[in-house]
């Protein structure tokens, strides 16, 4: 509550304070007094051209040469989407088939480096009954196994059939795999450069002698080796590979593979009667002779 001297005080002033204001506008109108404002005019230097200095100049040589790296490097580099996939256990986790591909892919073998300085000792292609989706290079227990190019380590793993192995998926696209390793060198993710020790040459696994087990694939598709790489003196054939459907033809030949499961009571004439196939032919196809014991479970190719 306000006490009545304040309330007094704050009355007289609302009261008061008009009449002051107005007195002091008619005082001020009425004066005749001038009043001098300076004005200051400020000069400033003139500023130089920007298209007249130095740094905004442009220094064009007469002829720009084409970036044919720039080139190259976006034409190879691009990986298929496919690629997203990164799996450390499975050798080909695309489920991606090529045998009809409507592509040209381009893929880039400069950096090429041989993986064993040996012969050839099981080439790519059908062998007996299976098909063999890389080659074999003799190797000591022991010898370097080397990168073929640059790039990342996906896989080191043993398995029953290759042993100690290795898959890199290279900066090109390409993905090779060393198999039948004594020792592994590298972890899965490692960078690795063309030529690098991945692994030392062996015979575990399914192998009857120390041998290196070579694959190259593209998105999980074996390529044979000898496509790229001539394999006397491990050169590659040339620094850009065309990788088309031809390079998957062979797999048409595989998809008419047909194999016989042997169950009991049977006999190399009761499955070439069933199948249409000679007995001297399911020899051939499978290596065996018409003595051979047929274990049961056992499959036979017949085609």
């Amino acid at each position: 509550m306000l006490s009545r001297g304040i309330k007094t005080f704050i009355l007289t002033a609302i009261l008061i304070l008009p009449l002051v204001t107005r007195a002091s506008s008619e005082r001020r109108s009425s004066s005749n007094i001038p009043i001098d404002v300076p004005v200051y005019k400020l000069k400033f230097p003139a500023l130089p051209s920007l298209a007249d200095h130095h740094l905004f100049k442009l220094q064009l040589p007469r002829e720009i040469p084409e970036i044919l790296d720039f080139i190259r490097m976006t034409e190879f580099d691009d990986m298929p989407e496919e690629y997203d996939i990164w799996s450390d256990t499975k050798v080909n986790p695309y489920q991606v088939d090529l045998k009809d591909m409507a592509d040209t892919v381009k893929i880039d073998l400069s950096g090429f480096s041989h993986p064993g300085s040996r012969h050839i000792t099981s080439d790519f292609g059908f062998r007996k009954w299976r098909f063999h989706y890389g080659i074999d290079l003799k190797v000591d227990k022991g010898d370097t196994v080397s990168a073929a190019f640059d790039g990342v380590v996906r896989i080191t793993k043993r398995a029953r059939d290759y042993g100690y192995y290795v898959v890199l998926r290279h900066f090109n696209g390409l993905e090779t795999l060393y198999a039948h390793l004594s020792r592994i060198l590298v972890n899965p993710g490692d960078t690795v450069k063309s030529g690098a020790t991945v692994g030392l040459g062996g015979s575990t696994g399914r192998s009857t002698g120390n041998h290196l087990h070579f694959e190259t694939r593209y998105l999980g598709n074996p390529i044979n080796p000898n496509n790229l790489v001539n394999f006397s003196d491990y050169t590659v054939h040339n620094n850009i590979l065309q990788l088309t459907a031809k390079h998957f033809e062979y797999k048409k030949e595989i998809a008419k593979i047909r194999y016989w499961t042997i169950r009991r009571g049977d006999t190399l004439g009761r499955i070439a009667q069933r199948t249409g196939v000679s007995i001297s032919k399911l020899c051939s196809l499978n290596g065996i002779k018409r003595t051979t014991i047929l274990r049961i479970g056992r499959r036979l190719r017949y085609t």
